[in-house]
This record gives C-alpha cells, sequence and structure tokens, in this order.
C-alpha cells in the first residue's frame, strides 16, 4: 500500500466513523444493560458469575437494578469479559 492509498484509507475510515456517528447514534447503555450483554452473548447465567459476586442474592439484586455494582465487581466483570473497567460506569 503506498503513502497516498494509506491517507485515503485514514480519510475513508474518519468519514465513514463521522456518518455513523450522525446518522446512528448509540444510546448510552447503564451498566445492568452491559453486564446482561455480556451475559447473553457469552450464553451465561447468573449461577456462572458466582466467581464474580460471591453469592446468587447479590447476582440477583445487582441485575434487578436494587443494587449497584461495586469497584471490585467492576473490576472482576472487566477481568472476566476483557473489557475496560469503564464500559460498566
Amino acid at each position: 500500500m503506498t503513502a497516498a492509498e494509506r491517507r485515503m484509507a485514514e480519510l475513508l475510515a474518519l468519514l465513514i466513523e463521522d456518518f455513523e456517528e450522525k446518522h446512528y447514534p448509540l444510546k448510552a447503555a447503564c451498566p445492568v444493560e452491559v453486564l446482561n450483554e455480556l451475559m447473553l452473548v457469552n450464553s451465561l447465567k447468573q449461577k456462572d458469575l458466582l466467581d464474580v459476586f460471591g453469592t446468587p442474592s447479590i447476582i440477583s439484586e445487582v441485575l434487578r437494578g436494587k443494587r449497584k455494582l461495586t469497584t471490585e465487581h467492576t473490576r472482576r466483570l472487566s477481568r472476566r469479559f476483557h473489557v475496560s473497567p469503564e464500559v460498566f460506569f
């Protein structure tokens, strides 16, 4: 790939990104929505997260929105799913 082709590819990527942001904006997701989606795409059930939360009742309370994620939960979840902790804020 030549230098001109690289610049053209970079420009095209910027234009596509700008178009998508204007026409298909992503709605911010709350931490529980993020967790539910990660569980869905990884085919996990509540019991599969015992190593993160410790007890079934805490998992249930977090998923129902009755309890917030702690810093430790966020750290463990980010490691478990290989995502940035920021996705849970």
